[in-house]
């Protein structure tokens, strides 16, 4: 045996810093060509050229920090294939190994071109990511097969972009067409900046409606689908989608783009989503929103919400949030005027073109002030901590979400901006209100600006030209503090009051047939998908008492055969005999019966009219004459 004396581990060096973005112009155009006619496997093929100026060590960067995603989502996973070619000669690379979205190159003498090959894979089953492609639609986004070169500020670096669709096929996006050739469509160059802020939805079935005929600034809803009659929009439909159009202009009194193009898709095969961009926004819904309008009550803010991101997100935009590249870390601080207050003005957007109606949006917020009421977590965690959620948990699923605290910015920042609404239309004896603050912070002129930034200082100041009043004190109070009450004071302001009843709302009905859960958060304190699976547990509920976690299966109820209405009628039950509930649960391969001690009967959350108070919210939820 030797006994030798090892010293402690020490660390290695880490590589050399990619070069920080300059706000130069790049010495040439980038040329990306994309092929997106392989959609039966999912495959976007790419060629792109990229000009250098001098030999030596090149980084390219692959899109990391994605606006609206507020996290370092970039699906560089998705990435295949790559090969970099110089003058014909194959080039070696390499991934830096401490930031994964650079790759490493070496430009040989007399190069004046990087010629690059490589593929973007599309999700194709569950747990792979979002889906993108389709046999029958796709939704091409820039930032997923695009790379660039390090060390410029994105909007420094002009693209030529050319896309080849399947025969046949319609699209819709920002971008400005420069030519076509058959399949193949060129677009006019643009700033990388302003490429990844302008996708394409692209379609078999395909719909153009035009939302605002009477202006020059064209609005265009942009609708594909899975089948031809999925995009039947009654006369009705598309004119609550030009009132969404003409009511937003009414409350922001400015347009803050050349044109915008809404990116609808109507599909059941496609993966979801509401993204924002300064001229257009991507958007999805379930394939039957138009053909089955009274189930889609509750997925139709999606476009108001969307909508008003050209105001509030992309055109004004929070400091920190603002980066010179996509690979620079963003901060989201301020989510909850981003995120918080656009929720706000998209209910209210919803509601005042009619595309729900004044009850329907009441119980929309009688939804959320549950969920906030009975949000326990906030007794350890602030709402301006959770803006840091979408980097924390990438929007994963988490086991305890009242408990953690789940990106709160969004409702609870509505129940904030409620309460600041409220407050204003009092203090002034109704003479001014949110609306006075929207059109002078968001309603500023452009002057050729694509984004204007702010601080929390320069929301206080826009509030107080509105209306003088501590406003820096309200925010803090209610952003920074920990509040183990939800923020309700602007229901009660406005007129309401959250109450509680034994029959759910016609909204929450229809919530449920969306989510394909039944909803009982407010009773015992967990959502129960059709199989009988747990999808969430209420911290400190009945159900969480009992030990009743995600991922059990309810088998039976007092034993019977467990259904939504079995369980609903026992709850009842209990309610008079006291006597508890028995589930038998399965735990994988384990069974097991457990006692559910609760005999407050089924809880619905509603607004109740509060008489002999002025009715703010109706006031805030009528059209604008």
């Amino acid at each position: 045996m030797h006994n030798l004396a090892l010293a402690d581990p020490q660390p290695q060096a880490l590589p050399a810093a990619i070069a920080p973005a300059e706000d130069r112009a790049y010495p040439g155009t980038l040329r990306l060509e994309v092929d997106a006619t392989d959609t039966d496997r999912g495959i976007f093929r790419v060629r792109q050229t990229i000009p250098v100026d001098r030999a030596g060590a090149f980084t390219l960067l692959y899109p990391k920090w994605l606006p609206g995603h507020h996290s370092p989502s970039g699906p560089v996973d998705k990435l295949a294939g790559l090969v970099i070619k110089a003058n014909g000669t194959r080039l070696d690379w390499t991934r830096d190994t401490v930031d994964v979205y650079a790759f490493h190159v070496t430009v040989p003498e007399g190069v004046s071109t990087l010629d690059l090959e490589y593929q973007f894979l599309s999700p194709r089953g569950s747990g792979q990511g979002r889906k993108v492609m389709t046999p029958d639609m796709l939704n091409l986004q820039w930032n997923t097969v695009a790379l660039y070169p390090a060390g410029y500020f994105a909007r420094g670096i002009p693209v030529e972009a050319h896309v080849k669709f399947p025969a046949g096929w319609q699209f819709a996006t920002a971008l400005d067409r420069a030519s076509s050739k058959g399949d193949v469509v060129s677009f006019k160059p643009v700033s990388f900046e302003k490429l990844i802020d302008s996708p394409i939805f692209a379609g078999r079935y395909f719909k153009s409606i035009d939302l605002d005929p009477q202006s020059t600034t064209k609005v265009r809803l942009n609708i594909v689908a899975d089948r031809p009659e999925f995009l039947a929009a009654s006369d009705q439909q598309i004119a609550y989608h030009r009132a969404m159009v003409t009511q937003a202009y009414k409350l922001f009194k400015s347009q803050p783009y050349d044109h915008y193009d809404f990116l609808f898709a109507l599909s059941n095969e496609l993966s979801g989503i509401g993204l924002e961009h300064h001229q257009s926004s991507e958007n999805g819904v379930e394939a039957t929103f138009f053909t089955e309008w009274d189930k889609s009550a509750s997925t139709r803010e999606i476009l108001p919400h969307e909508f008003t991101h050209a105001w509030n997100g992309k055109f004004r935009r929070g400091a920190d949030l603002w980066t010179p590249t996509f690979n620079e870390p963003m901060r989201d601080s301020l989510l909850w005027v981003y995120e918080g207050q656009t929720q706000y003005w998209g209910a209210v957007l919803n509601a005042r073109s009619g595309l729900i109606s004044k009850d329907q949006a009441l119980q929309s917020l009688a939804l959320i002030a549950a969920t906030y009421d009975h949000q326990l977590g906030r007794v350890w965690r602030t709402l301006e901590d959770t803006t840091n959620d979408p980097i924390i948990a990438n929007r994963n699923s988490m086991p305890w979400s009242n408990w953690q605290r789940r990106e709160d910015y969004y409702n609870e920042g509505l129940l904030i901006w409620l309460d600041a609404d409220t407050l204003i239309r009092e203090m002034s004896n109704g003479k001014r209100s949110l609306d006075d603050f929207a059109s002078s912070f968001f309603g500023i002129p452009r002057d050729g600006q694509t984004v204007i930034t702010y601080v929390f200082d320069d929301v206080v100041a826009a509030l107080n030209k509105v209306q003088p009043y501590d406003w820096a004190t309200f925010l803090k109070a209610r952003v920074e503090a920990i509040n183990p009450k939800a923020p309700l004071d602007g229901l009660k302001r406005g007129g309401y009051q959250l109450v509680y009843g034994a029959t759910p709302s016609a909204y929450l009905v229809n919530v449920e047939a969306q989510r394909k859960y039944t909803d009982l958060r407010f009773s015992l304190g967990l959502t129960i998908a059709k199989s009988g699976a747990i999808n969430s547990v209420m911290w400190d509920s009945a159900a969480f008492n009992a030990g009743l976690t995600v991922g059990l299966k309810i088998i039976a109820v007092n034993g019977r055969a467990y259904d939504p209405d079995q369980l609903k009628t026992a709850i009842t039950a209990a309610k008079n005999s006291k006597a508890a509930i028995d589930l038998l649960i399965q735990d994988e391969d384990r069974y097991r019966t457990v006692k559910l001690s609760y005999f407050d009967g089924l809880r619905y959350p509603q607004l109740q009219r509060v008489d002999g108070t002025p009715a703010r919210l109706d006031e805030i939820l009528a059209a604008r004459k």
